[in-house]
């Protein structure tokens, strides 16, 4: 059975964010039993855990000898078990493969820039000063993003991994009004939020929290 590992605590304004959710919400929606291998800050110091993640971060899955990092890597090893998440028609298959990539190169590092000024250097005279250059680039990231969507329901019509990179993306600036001024955006993140699947794998990740 496939192992993720998760933190097995974290502080309340990250739960329901920390990236073993993607994997989680993966296995839910292509139906892959897994189990969450707990670990703690004295485990991903370990020499152990470095040999799997490099990073001392999380996730990163164990299966059948293969071992991953990276939670884009794991989505996209995940997905080739699903049709649902990478589509099998060339074409559509490479344009979901595009949107994890976007996710994570293109979006994830404005709202990171905005949360890590929010949560980590509030406090900080430079942070202060440094917070409305940070916004501004998020909103011209999310309009864009926006625009690429358009009136569809998804980013290439039906949902795939992409969409679930995304919409994990998109969590990220939750604690703001960001999306929130981007209607299509705010229904985008909801609709996915709202998928079964999703909600099983939060729940089961804030329950590693209680």
């Amino acid at each position: 059975m496939l192992t993720v590992t998760a933190f097995k605590s974290v502080p309340p304004f990250a739960q329901g964010v920390v990236r073993d959710l993607r994997v989680r919400w993966a296995c839910e929606e292509a139906g892959i039993p897994y189990r969450v291998k707990r670990v703690g800050r004295e485990d991903v110091a370990t020499a152990e855990y470095r040999a799997l993640q490099p990073f001392s971060q999380v996730p990163a899955i164990e299966e059948d000898g293969i071992r991953l990092f990276e939670s884009g890597a794991i989505l996209l090893y995940l997905g080739e078990r699903s049709e649902l998440l990478l589509p099998r028609e060339r074409a559509a298959r490479a344009r979901a493969t595009t949107w994890v990539f976007a996710a994570l190169n293109s979006v994830e590092p404005v709202l990171q820039t905005i949360a890590a000024l929010d949560f980590f250097h509030a406090d900080q005279p430079w942070a202060k000063e440094q917070r409305p250059t940070a916004e501004a680039a998020a909103r011209r990231r999310l309009a864009q993003l926006a625009d690429a969507l358009g009136e569809r329901l998804y980013l290439e019509g039906a949902f795939t991994v992409g969409d679930l990179m995304m919409g994990s993306v998109l969590r990220i600036a939750r604690h703001t009004e960001l999306v929130a001024e981007q209607p299509r955006l705010a229904a985008y993140r909801a609709r996915c939020e709202a998928r079964p699947a999703f909600q099983r794998a939060l729940a089961a990740q804030l329950a590693d929290f209680e």
